[in-house]
């Protein structure tokens, strides 16, 4: 029940979030998908950065396990196809178009039926995708510190220098 509890919580925190930092907003999604505004990408990038910094602290202080998904690139290559044809037709994300919804954006229903229809599809042809799609590309549970050999730190550390700078420049450019 506590898991329950929490994940209420997160995802409250979340669409909270989504909310105050306008990305909720379809100009904000039409100029994300566009490349003429970037305040989707840097809410998006900035909420990554956090979290891998913030998982990978928890893990070196002992304080959580990291339970790596298996990376499959043919999945990852049609889920990846699919959600951004999704987006890209209806201007919400999964998590922008609940948000749109909770904000009395009736459109996003559009999109929630879509992603219920598409879980629908996908429980039926997960038996024989299991045999085909799900194994094109399967390279294990990896990270890419695993894969360079080389502590965490030591591709956080840059990806964060890296964010920021990517972040200053966009706002001198007023993107």
């Amino acid at each position: 029940m506590n898991d329950l509890f929490y994940g209420l919580i997160t995802g409250l925190l979340f669409g909270f979030l989504l909310q105050k930092g306008r990305v909720l907003r379809y100009d904000k999604q039409l100029g994300a998908l566009l490349l003429k505004d970037m305040t989707i990408i840097k809410f998006m990038l900035s909420s990554v950065i956090v979290a891998m910094v913030g998982t990978y602290l928890l893990l070196d202080l002992g304080l959580v396990k990291l339970s790596i998904k298996t990376t499959i690139l043919g999945a990852n290559i049609i889920g990846g196809i699919t959600f951004g044809l999704g987006w890209g037709l209806l201007g919400y994300c999964p998590g922008t178009s609940a948000g749109a919804l909770g904000e009395g954006r009736w459109d996003a229903l559009w999109g929630i039926a879509g992603m219920l229809l598409g879980a629908a599809l996908y429980a039926e042809a997960f038996p024989a995708m299991k045999a085909t799609v799900l194994t094109w590309g399967n390279l294990g549970k990896i990270t890419l510190p695993q894969v360079l050999g080389v502590n965490h730190w030591l591709i956080i550390v840059p990806l964060v220098a890296g964010t920021l700078l990517l972040f200053r420049w966009l706002e001198k450019k007023g993107l």
